[in-house]
C-alpha cells in the first residue's frame, strides 16, 4: 500500500492509494477510513437513474457514495450498490437525516427507516442536513445509533452559516463531528473553515466541488484552469477535482453520464506542481454560488416533510 502525502496550506494529511483504484483514503479522528473522492446524488432525477449511476460509478473505481433523505434516491442508491457486486465493506456510504425528522426519538425512527431504504445494516457516515430545528436531538439519536452500530461517523453539513453555531455543535456532542461538508470550490475556498476544521481535526468534504449547476460552468471557463488543463491534457473538470484531491479535501462530484462519471476519477495519474496549486489558490475570491443565508434556510426547510 503506496502513502501518499497531501499538502496544504494549513497541514499534511496522511492517504493511503487503495492498491487497485489508487483513490487516496483520510484517517478520520474516530480512526475510520474514508475515501476522499466520490459520487454525489444531489440533483439525480429518480432511483432508476441513481441505481445505474451509483452502479457504474462502483464498478469503475468509486468506493464513496454521498446522498440523502431529501434527494429521494436512497433505494436508488442501496439497489446500485447492490448490483454493482462490489462488497459492502468496501463501500463509503454517507446520508443525512432532514430537519422534520430531527428530535431524539424522531431521528432514532428515521435512521432504521434510512436503513430499509438503503438496503443496509449500517451506513458509514451519518450528517444532519441542515443546522434547524432540533439538530441537538438528532445528534443524540446519531451517537446512540453509533453505539448500537447502525452508523460508523456522525457529520455536519451545513453548519458554516457562523462560528457560533459550529462551536456550539463541536463542543456540545459527546461524539464529537469527523467531518463537516460545506460548498467549497476553486472560486470559494473556504480558507477560514479550512483552517478551523484542520485545527479542530474535522475532515473538510466540498459539495459543489465543481461550482454546481448554478455556476453555470464559471469554473470550466476559467482561463487559469483551462490553461492548466491544457498542459496536462485533461479538462477543467479533472484540474478541478486534482486540485481538492491535493488541498487534502474530500469531494464528491455529482454525475449520471457514464462518460463524466469516468472522467471525474481520472485525476490519479497526474499531479499539480505547486506552482499551479498557488495558482489555482490564487483563483478564491469566495465566490460561493449557494447564497442562502441561515434564515432563508430556516423558512425553506420549516415545514418541509419528506415522505419515505
Amino acid at each position: 500500500m503506496a502513502i501518499l502525502l497531501l499538502f496544504t496550506t494549513n497541514h499534511i494529511v496522511m492517504a493511503q492509494k487503495t492498491k487497485s483504484e489508487n483513490i487516496p483514503y483520510a484517517t478520520l479522528n474516530n480512526g475510520c477510513r474514508m475515501p476522499l473522492f466520490g459520487i454525489g446524488t444531489f440533483g439525480v432525477p429518480g432511483d432508476s437513474i441513481a441505481a445505474d449511476a451509483v452502479s457504474f460509478a462502483l464498478k469503475n473505481g468509486y468506493r464513496h457514495i454521498d446522498t440523502a433523505h431529501a434527494y429521494y434516491v436512497e433505494r436508488g442508491v442501496g439497489k446500485g450498490i447492490k448490483d454493482s457486486g462490489i462488497p459492502r465493506e468496501d463501500i463509503w456510504l454517507t446520508s443525512k437525516l432532514w430537519p422534520s425528522e430531527y428530535g431524539e426519538e424522531a431521528s432514532a425512527k428515521a435512521i432504521d427507516r434510512m436503513l430499509e431504504r438503503l438496503g443496509v445494516d449500517y451506513i458509514d457516515l451519518l450528517y444532519v442536513h441542515q443546522p434547524v430545528g432540533d439538530w441537538k436531538g438528532a445528534w443524540r439519536a446519531m451517537e446512540k445509533a453509533v453505539a448500537e452500530g447502525k452508523v460508523k461517523s456522525l457529520g455536519l453539513s451545513n453548519f458554516d452559516f457562523s462560528d457560533s453555531l459550529y462551536n456550539e455543535a463541536i463542543s456540545w456532542a459527546k461524539i464529537k463531528s469527523a467531518v463537516m461538508q460545506i460548498e467549497c470550490h476553486p472560486y470559494a475556498q473556504r480558507s477560514h473553515w479550512a483552517e478551523r476544521l484542520s485545527k479542530d481535526g474535522i475532515q473538510l468534504e466540498c459539495w459543489f466541488p465543481l461550482g454546481g449547476a448554478m455556476s453555470n460552468g464559471a469554473l470550466f471557463k476559467d482561463p487559469v484552469i483551462k490553461k492548466i488543463a491544457e498542459k496536462h491534457g485533461k479538462t477543467p473538470a479533472q484540474i478541478i477535482l486534482r486540485w481538492h484531491i491535493q488541498e487534502g479535501h474530500s469531494a464528491i462530484p455529482g454525475a449520471t453520464d457514464h462518460g463524466y462519471i469516468k472522467e471525474n476519477i481520472s485525476i490519479f495519474d497526474f499531479e499539480l506542481t505547486p506552482e499551479e496549486m498557488n495558482k489555482m489558490r490564487s483563483l478564491n475570491k469566495e465566490q460561493r454560488f449557494y447564497t442562502a443565508d441561515l434564515e432563508h434556510t430556516r423558512k425553506f426547510v420549516s415545514g418541509l416533510k419528506l415522505n419515505d
